[in-house]
């Protein structure tokens, strides 16, 4: 009865597998193009095929300009304002351009003239729903935009912020994930654009068409991840005699290697807390695992040189030859290793300096099945929303953060236990299923009223069926 199109998947791996469908991706490799027929298709998997996987072929200028060039050199640090200075390059709009039309395309080509709701992912797709809109108006076009959206001042600068706008205008529905980005978009339009904007229903007019914009945190499968298991005896021993961890509590770190995830800052407070309480050098470890990221990019080079100095000068300044108050992993770890690894932490630092959500603070709750350990996070995280039983922390105020980190280490189980509950019960009533039925939901009521003449094609009552099993 119809097809979603997700062109770029995380955690919203659920809405394909429910729904079948078919999921546009960038294919890169000699091995997604073995496996691809003739038009880029493979059926996933292949023994007992559930959605069919359509690659886009990007050519090596198309990627460098679109990807690592427009959306994360220009897109990605405009919307996280507290970072660093976005680059504008016009080669780089244009294969951002030329690329969101490939896409658009594509997506047709699979939509084929049948009835389809197209689910749009992410900053790499600013400009693929207005594309879409005006190729086949009858199409649900739902997008969620997985980032920040900043204030009105700061997206101004870009140079092609009109076209970005009627592009995203060319949803039904617009999301994002907390009230306040909403708004910040919504401010946004209306100091840029000809269009009613509608601040009570949240809704914006242009061109005779509407797009709702509307907060939907996005979360993680908890029972996912919950059941994880312990792994193998004696893997734990193992791992902190190979690390150097010893049997001290560890204050763990996890996350790619990105300007916006204040990694520095964080080392910054730790080396204050030791300088503060010279009584805890050699009473805890400060674990990071950091995944290699946009290495092309030179401002995530000068980042990574930027980490190893900081973890240098602390561990020398602070450590000695038996203890190392930091342990640095640049590599990348399986989910599973990753979940033992908040098992095995005392605390978990989450301490973003711009941040949509941030899911590593939610796969550290789901992960303590023991209703231990300690999250502390970031004012600036869409998490801290919701995780309100967490230590929250400013990372750019160094010694009230060091402060934070010491009560970390010192809370008694008993205050750990009550926080972690409720923390838990928050993440697991507010999974990703809820997330996606919500999204499906919305998608569900906005085919409904469509008015007849855009739907007559269209098998509604299937349409239905198919979003309610999602979204129930």
């Amino acid at each position: 009865a119809y097809e979603i199109s997700a062109c770029l998947v995380g955690s919203e791996r659920c809405i394909r597998d429910r729904c079948s469908g078919v999921w546009v991706a960038h294919g890169s490799g000699d091995a997604d193009r073995e496996t691809s027929d003739e038009h880029g298709r493979t059926p996933v998997p292949p023994e007992d095929p559930s959605y069919t996987l359509r690659r886009v072929w990007l050519s090596r200028e198309e990627e460098q300009g679109y990807y690592y060039g427009f959306a994360n050199e220009a897109l990605w640090p405009l919307c996280h304002i507290a970072c660093t200075a976005p680059r504008f390059d016009a080669s780089d709009w244009e294969h951002y351009r030329r690329v969101n039309r490939k896409f658009a395309e594509a997506v047709l080509e699979e939509v084929d003239g049948e009835p389809a709701v197209v689910f749009v992912q992410d900053y790499h797709f600013a400009l693929l729903p207005r594309m879409l809109r005006e190729a086949r108006p009858d199409l649900v076009v739902i997008q969620f935009w997985h980032i920040p959206w900043p204030n009105r001042e700061v997206f101004r600068i870009c140079p092609w912020q009109e076209e970005i706008l009627d592009g995203l205008l060319g949803n039904d529905l617009l999301a994002f994930h907390i009230q306040y980005h909403c708004n910040n978009f919504l401010e946004t339009v209306d100091r840029a654009l000809e269009s009613r904007v509608e601040m009570d229903r949240f809704a914006v007019t242009r061109g005779g068409k509407t797009t709702l914009v509307r907060p939907q945190p996005i979360s993680i499968d908890f029972d996912r991840a919950a059941a994880v298991g312990p792994g193998e005896a004696g893997e734990e021993m193992r791992l902190r005699r190979r690390l150097g961890l010893h049997d001290l509590p560890v204050l763990l770190g996890v996350e790619r290697v990105d300007y916006t995830k204040g990694i520095p800052e964080r080392l910054r407070a730790l080396d204050r807390l030791l300088t503060l309480h010279p009584d805890l050098k050699g009473r805890f470890v400060y674990l990071q695992v950091g995944s290699p990221s946009r290495v092309h990019i030179p401002a995530y080079r000068r980042l990574g040189e930027q980490i190893d100095a900081l973890v240098e000068q602390i561990n020398w300044r602070h450590g000695n030859h038996a203890w190392r108050p930091v342990v640095y992993l640049h590599e990348h770890h399986s989910q599973e290793r990753l979940y033992r690894l908040y098992r095995m932490a005392h605390g978990c630092v989450v301490s973003p300096l711009h941040d949509g959500m941030n899911l590593v603070a939610k796969e550290f709750v789901a992960a303590r099945t023991d209703n231990r350990g300690v999250l502390v996070l970031s004012h600036f995280a869409g998490a801290a929303q919701e995780l309100t039983d967490a230590l929250l922390v400013n990372p750019f105020a160094v010694d009230a953060f060091a402060e934070t980190l010491r009560q970390a280490l010192r809370m008694p189980p008993e205050e750990q236990e009550r926080r972690m509950t409720r923390m838990r019960q928050q993440v697991a009533d507010n999974n990703i299923y809820r997330w996606a039925g919500m999204l499906l939901s919305e998608a569900g009521k906005l085919f409904g009223a469509r008015p007849p003449e855009e739907v007559h094609v269209l098998e509604a009552p299937a349409l239905e069926e198919e979003l309610a099993a999602v979204s129930g």
